[in-house]
Formats: C-alpha cells, sequence, structure tokens
C-alpha cells in the first residue's frame, strides 16, 4: 500500500527541534505548531480566586509605598554613626542596614507584585504567529494596535481597580528613594560661586609663614601666595574656600603698570590676584619678574599681571580678577572688599 492509500488522520506526526509534535503541513504556514491544549487557571473560572490573586498584588504594592516611605523616613531619620546588631553579621551601621533593606523591599515588592498579576490574572493563552519582515507595513502596525487593546483588556487593568491604583500609587513613590539621595549632592550653591572670604578689613597672610603681610615683606620682582586671615588648614572647609580665595601678590614698579583699574586697586605697586586660573581651575605658580607674566602649569595659558592679568597666550577665556588692596592703621596689608567678578572658570553666561 502506498502512502498515498493511508488516510490522512494516519500520517505520521512530525517532531519540532524542542520535541512538540503536529501534523506535517508544508503549504500551510499556520499549521499547528504542537502547542498542548490550553488550560484554565482556577482564577480564569473563580472570580473569588481572582479577587484574592487581586488583593495579593494590591498587597504587595501597597507593602512597596510602604518600604519607600520608610527609606525616606530612616534617611532623614536614622543617624550615619550608629550601629546596630545583626545576626549573624554582627554590628554594622544601622543608615546603611535600613535604606537597603527598605528600598530592596520596595522594589521587590513591585517586581513581585507584577509577576503575581502576570501570572493569575493577565491572560496565558499561547498564540502563534508568523514571523514578519522588519519593516512593518500599514496593517501590521494596526495589528498591533489591536493587539495593544486587547492586551490592555486582557490584563484587566480597567476592570480591577484596586490593582491599578494601588500599582500606580508604587511606581510614584519609588521614585523618591532617588529624589532624597540628591541631598547628598551638597547644598545649592546659591552665590557662594561668586563670592569668597574675602571682605573688607580682611588682613592678607602669607601662606608659607602663617603670618600677616606688611608692604616691606613683598620685594620687587617676587612672587608670595597669600590666604584670608582667619583660614588655618584644619578647618573642615579649608579646602573649599582656599580653592576660591588663594591669592599671587606680586610687587611691580608702578610706572610699569599699564592698566589705570590696576593701579588704583594696588598698594605702592604690590598687586592681589586670584592664583585659581580661569581655564579649568589650575593653581597658577610660575612667575617670570622680568616680563611680570604668570603661566599656568596645566594648560599654559598666560597671563600679563602688568596689564590687568590679561590673557596673552592659551586657552584661559578672561583675566584674572583682581582683589582691591590696602594698608590698615598697624601696617598690614589687608581686603578692601571681595573680587568683583567670579573666580576660576568662566560661568556660562558670561563666556
Amino acid at each position: 500500500m502506498s502512502s498515498q492509500d493511508i488516510p490522512e488522520e494516519n500520517l505520521p506526526a512530525e517532531q519540532d527541534a524542542h520535541g512538540a509534535v503536529g501534523v506535517a503541513d508544508d503549504k500551510d504556514p499556520f499549521a499547528d505548531p504542537g502547542l498542548p491544549p490550553h488550560e484554565h487557571r482556577v482564577q480564569d473560572i473563580d472570580e473569588r480566586a481572582a479577587k484574592r490573586s487581586e488583593r495579593v498584588v494590591a498587597m504587595l504594592f501597597t507593602l512597596s509605598m510602604l518600604a519607600t516611605i520608610g527609606f525616606i523616613a530612616a534617611y532623614v531619620g536614622v543617624p550615619h554613626d550608629k550601629a546596630i546588631y545583626v545576626f549573624p553579621i554582627g554590628h554594622i551601621n544601622a543608615l546603611n542596614f535600613s535604606l537597603g533593606l527598605t528600598l530592596g523591599v520596595a522594589l521587590f515588592s513591585i517586581g513581585a507584585g507584577a509577576v503575581h498579576w502576570a501570572r493569575t490574572l493577565m491572560s496565558d493563552v499561547e498564540m502563534v504567529d508568523e514571523r514578519h519582515p522588519i519593516e512593518a507595513p500599514p496593517e501590521v502596525r494596526a495589528k498591533v494596535m489591536e493587539d495593544f487593546k486587547q492586551g490592555t483588556k486582557e490584563s484587566v487593568i480597567g476592570r480591577r481597580k484596586l490593582i491599578r491604583n494601588t500599582m500606580l500609587g508604587a511606581l510614584t513613590l519609588v521614585p523618591l528613594a532617588g529624589v532624597v539621595l540628591l541631598r547628598d549632592l551638597g547644598p545649592l550653591p546659591g552665590t557662594k560661586l561668586r563670592h569668597t572670604m574675602w571682605r573688607k578689613g580682611l588682613q592678607l597672610v602669607n601662606m608659607n609663614t602663617n603670618e600677616p603681610l606688611r608692604p616691606e615683606d613683598v620685594a620687587v620682582g617676587s612672587l608670595t601666595f597669600a590666604k584670608p586671615e582667619g583660614l588655618e588648614e584644619h578647618d573642615e572647609e579649608f579646602q573649599t574656600e582656599i580653592a576660591k580665595a588663594a591669592l599671587m601678590i606680586v610687587r611691580i614698579q608702578p610706572d610699569n603698570i599699564k592698566d589705570k583699574r590696576e593701579l588704583e586697586w594696588s598698594h605702592d605697586g604690590i598687586v592681589a590676584y586670584s592664583k585659581i586660573c580661569t581655564h579649568v581651575g589650575c593653581p597658577i605658580s610660575l612667575y617670570e619678574q622680568q616680563t611680570h607674566h604668570v603661566l599656568c602649569p596645566c594648560h599654559q595659558s598666560t597671563f600679563d599681571l602688568s596689564d590687568g592679568a590679561r590673557v596673552i597666550f592659551g586657552p584661559a577665556g578672561h583675566a584674572l580678577p583682581q582683589l582691591r588692596i590696602g594698608v590698615n592703621e598697624e601696617g598690614y596689608l589687608e581686603a578692601l572688599g571681595d573680587f568683583e567678578e567670579p573666580v576660576g572658570p568662566a560661568f556660562w553666561e558670561r563666556g
């Protein structure tokens, strides 16, 4: 008997690479690939079971919200230097433990709630569809929109309002955990980038000797570095303040000063300029006394201290800010105010 004489229903089944068995059909691309018959879940046929699953999902989303609130409360209220004993780890930082625990619970609860929702309430019917080209024709786009609407319907998000509302609450609150972490970036700068410690009456202190400077301490052709009176190296904010307030003190013959304002802001040829390069903020430390040029060692920006510290070479965007100085009743050099413009690299609005 030939194969043509065998009834179609008695033909042997073909087995695919995954072991699924189906009737061979080379012509029909939508032939049954051998999927097992669909088995309904208990939630599909019992509304009470579906309600229980809905409550479980809502409970997990609610737990996520509570954990996020706990994260924020711990971040604000738990001291950063307090330790607690956790078995079997031992003593650990209480703040780190509470932040890790609450954020972990918040994220896990959202994930667990989504998984339980998908496995018990969303449609689990397997569908067979043919592969399509990468380019989507209009009919495919229309089908995608149909599938999206169908998926929305099958997710029962419109009918299960408890799940929808608690999910939205959890997804809305959990980003707040990241927002409060922005506090560790420090306070808002305000006007701190535009002002330094210098103010009227503050004496200029030699960075090397830590002694106030007198005019006779600054020789012609010398370079002296100064800091504000009262700023000590052991201060908590020393590095922050000295990065803005560091000075270069140079004495130039008054006849060699070309800039009128520079001459008015100096004392007997002693000029004070910011030590911070206006390119990327490197400290300037190289001085050529014959030309009165100072050089930044990072990118070779060069400034003429006899001509308002203007840029004569290199990538710096503008001149070094000058500090107006004078002499107090005790004969010490003092500031007559703060810099009139921000020190260091240029701000975008004045670029």
